[in-house]
């Protein structure tokens, strides 16, 4: 019977660095996020960051997160949401929630930068998607803030369960992605990318904001005025 022994360690997984204090940026649609708990290295996979929104911006399109919450809360400016056809212009200290299933929508309102902070619970599918997006965006310089129909098709089909178009219905968006989706992949365009996931402009989170914070990196709900 052989006395030896194996010398090499088992390896581990390496380490997921934390991108709190990277910067993401939408050009097209005026949106600015600073990470501040990354879903990625946070146990509950939750993604909180500090979003800024110049004058006239906007997300890109009406939409419904079937299996995620959002929350937002502003700090400067308005902010105005809309969630299942009911609207309310969220002012510094107020709050909106989206349940999973919502339809909703929001835009800028008002003269100066909108700052709010948004937590997506779970985070880490979003977060995924979402720096895939603009980041094709960016590169390719779309002026509606989303990708072309063939890019928007294979993530749409990958990211489904994370979120979907309010329009056109959901038997159409399937029927799309079904013939879409596979021209798509055939062309070279990917569900998500890397080399998006990652952002070159690392700042300092604002300490106000972080003072918002839980320890375990959630925002704190206690106080605020939710519409």
């Amino acid at each position: 019977m052989s006395n030896t022994t194996n010398s090499n360690p088992p390896r581990r997984a390496a380490a997921v660095a934390s991108r709190v204090g990277q910067v993401f940026e939408n050009p097209a649609t005026g949106e600015r996020a600073v990470i501040l708990t990354d879903p990625r290295t946070d146990p509950s996979r939750r993604l909180v960051a500090h979003l800024y929104v110049r004058p006239g911006g906007r997300v890109a399109l009406e939409h419904i997160h079937p299996t995620l919450t959002e929350r937002f809360v502003v700090l400067r400016g308005a902010l105005a949401v809309a969630v299942d056809g009911r609207t309310s212009t969220l002012r510094p200290g107020e709050s909106a929630q989206v349940p999973a299933g919502a339809r909703h929508d929001w835009w800028h309102t008002g003269d100066e930068e909108t700052q709010a902070l948004v937590e997506v619970d779970p985070g880490d599918r979003f977060v995924e998607m979402l720096t895939s997006l603009w980041g094709e965006v960016r590169d390719n310089g779309a002026r509606r803030g989303v990708p072309g129909p063939l890019q928007m098709a294979v993530t749409g089909a990958a990211y489904r369960d994370v979120m979907v178009a309010a329009t056109p219905p959901r038997w159409v968006q399937e029927l799309l992605f079904a013939t879409l989706a596979p021209i798509g992949r055939i062309l070279g365009r990917r569900p998500s990318y890397p080399q998006h996931a990652r952002s070159a402009t690392v700042v300092e989170p604002d300490p106000a904001a972080l003072a918002l914070l839980t320890p375990d990196g959630r925002i704190d709900w206690t106080g605020d005025d939710q519409r």
